[in-house]
């Protein structure tokens, strides 16, 4: 069987970009994400333009029920090279004494709980076979802290630590652990963290160009494809127009 990879929040943006790129380097793709549809719609164009075999599993990383889903996988398919935790989001702009909870409890669930939740199993796959690489998107706000980012930029930092814990946990075992932290990147990142706000998630790119998906998972498959003496630990990726998070050149 070809190389197996699994992506989660595949079904849009960076994951989706991801399963696209890792398909056209015949990898077999163990696609996750809540949005049926989508996925499926996805499997079918990979299946048919790569020639690539390709599952699909509706899961909800924040719930380990749902996640559990992964174990109903044939054997044959828990013979993982790489796992992407992609799945992640940012919900609301507010300063810490007006943040919304319910917000704070799905970032902390979707970008910590959920990317625990699908590395315990996958992991130990990867143990099992005695190799894997694991790629973890963090993101510059895991490196600074940015007003209003509060609840968000601590569960990238979470990320961050996470990434160091598991390349010693890890370590033994043969399994890479690579961090991947984009600056401002055009996806539906800025609708879900305004709430469907289109013209207010719009004007976050105004006046410069972005990354696209496209380019953080090129990095992504730079990270996973170099040889296996070679660990590329961190990368942070950031639109030529953005030093920080605070500084940023718009041409209006």
């Amino acid at each position: 069987m070809s190389k197996i990879a699994v992506i989660t929040g595949a079904t849009a943006g960076i994951g989706e970009a991801c399963a696209r790129l890792f398909a056209q380097q015949q990898y077999n793709l163990v696609l996750l994400g809540r949005r049926a549809e989508r996925l499926e719609s996805l499997a079918k164009m990979l299946r048919t333009e790569f020639d690539i075999e390709v599952k699909t599993l509706v899961v909800d990383v924040r719930n380990k029920e749902s996640v559990q889903q992964l174990e109903t996988l044939p054997d044959e398919w828990k013979k993982v090279e790489v796992l992407i935790n992609n799945a992640g989001l940012s919900r609301g702009l507010d300063p810490i004494n007006s943040g919304d909870t319910e917000d704070w409890d799905t970032m902390i669930d979707t970008n910590v709980k959920g990317l625990l939740y699908v590395t315990k199993i996958v992991s130990n796959w990867m143990i099992t076979c005695g190799r894997g690489h694991i790629v973890n998107m963090g993101s510059i706000a895991g490196k600074e802290t940015y007003l209003n980012g509060n609840v968000y930029c601590a569960t990238k930092y979470a990320v961050d630590s996470l990434n160091q814990a598991m390349r010693i946990d890890l370590l033994s075992h043969k399994i890479k652990v690579t961090g991947i932290h984009p600056g401002a990147v055009q996806t539906e990142f800025s609708e879900v963290r305004f709430k469907g706000d289109t013209e207010r998630a719009k004007k976050v790119y105004d006046g410069f160009e972005p990354l696209h998906a496209q380019d953080i998972a090129e990095a992504i498959w730079f990270a996973v494809s170099r040889p296996p003496h070679v660990n590329i630990n961190d990368m942070i990726i950031m639109p030529s127009a953005q030093a920080n998070t605070t500084h940023l050149i718009r041409k209006l």
